[in-house]
């Protein structure tokens, strides 16, 4: 059972073939598997490559508590690497598809930058989903641990909670974040990001990450929180978004379309115990 694993600004996924894995990956699987101290170690699973109708090559996410993910950009970056380590793609565009939508992506750099088209921003409740009638979500209030914030929602094929304020940190993120991912408005659950805009081209971003908890980098709550940024005309449409592993650019085009760009590096590659699974008397 071998897998290889990559890291995207400190955003850590194992890249499993199906074609070296004897069973579909049940959710206690991934969770041993994604566990620091039991298993490899993870912020999560991309299954793949798979067969696909819609595009070149299809992607299944997994969070490490488990459930599955629609998409990831992270995740995206690193998975399109490991098809060009692979030899199964060069220096051409290809596509993916993901449940979240299919995808564009380029290896650039020799490897070490990939670029991704990541689909089109939407703020309308029904489509991230938010409860309530159908409208954009902008600027509405949220209560978490008797704080109230102002809070904007988007989807990127998966849903996020954008936060602005003053001043941000990673304690925020870790007392409020879980609050905010379980709130009863998101039937889905949702993926936090708190936003600091410090300048025109440049915004700073905590991230709580539905299914996987505080987050070191992640590149479609770059794209959520950059999207969000320029919606509220804080920021011009290229921006730099920094995050405590590392820095995203992200490229908003017409109709908030979304063109991210980020570094990946190869951590290592070997093979999975059986043993990790089993289950004591």
């Amino acid at each position: 059972m071998k897998f290889f694993k990559y890291h995207a600004l400190g955003n850590d996924y194992l890249v499993l073939d199906p074609q070296d894995w004897p069973s579909p990956l049940s959710p206690l699987q991934i969770r041993v598997i994604c566990h620091r101290n039991f298993g490899i170690g993870s912020d999560g699973i991309l299954l793949g490559p798979l067969p696909s109708d819609q595009a070149r090559f299809a992607l299944r996410i997994f969070n490490p508590d488990g459930s599955e993910a629609e998409k990831s950009g992270n995740g995206l970056r690193i998975f399109s690497r490991y098809l060009w380590d692979r030899q199964r793609v060069k220096d051409e565009e290809f596509d993916i598809e993901t449940p979240g939508g299919v995808v564009r992506s380029r290896v650039l750099d020799g490897g070490k930058t990939v670029r991704v088209e990541m689909g089109q921003v939407s703020f309308q409740s029904d489509q991230i989903p938010v409860t309530g009638p159908s409208r954009e979500v902008i600027n509405e209030e949220i209560v978490a641990g008797g704080r109230t914030f102002a809070y904007c929602a988007a989807t990127i094929g998966n849903p996020h909670c954008v936060i602005p304020l003053p001043e941000i940190s990673a304690e925020l993120a870790r007392k409020y974040g879980p609050l905010l991912e379980t709130d009863i408005r998101f039937p889905k659950r949702t993926n936090v990001q708190f936003l600091k805009v410090l300048d025109r081209k440049n915004i700073q971003i905590e991230i709580w990450e539905r299914g996987a908890g505080y987050t070191l980098a992640s590149g479609s709550s770059s794209s959520a929180a950059a999207a969000v940024a320029h919606k509220l005309g804080h920021c011009d449409p290229s921006i730099i978004v920094h995050m405590p592993g590392g820095e995203i650019s992200i490229e908003i085009g017409a109709g908030f379309s979304i063109l991210m760009t980020g570094p990946v590096t190869k951590v290592s590659e070997g093979t999975i115990s059986e043993e990790i699974f089993a289950i004591p008397d």
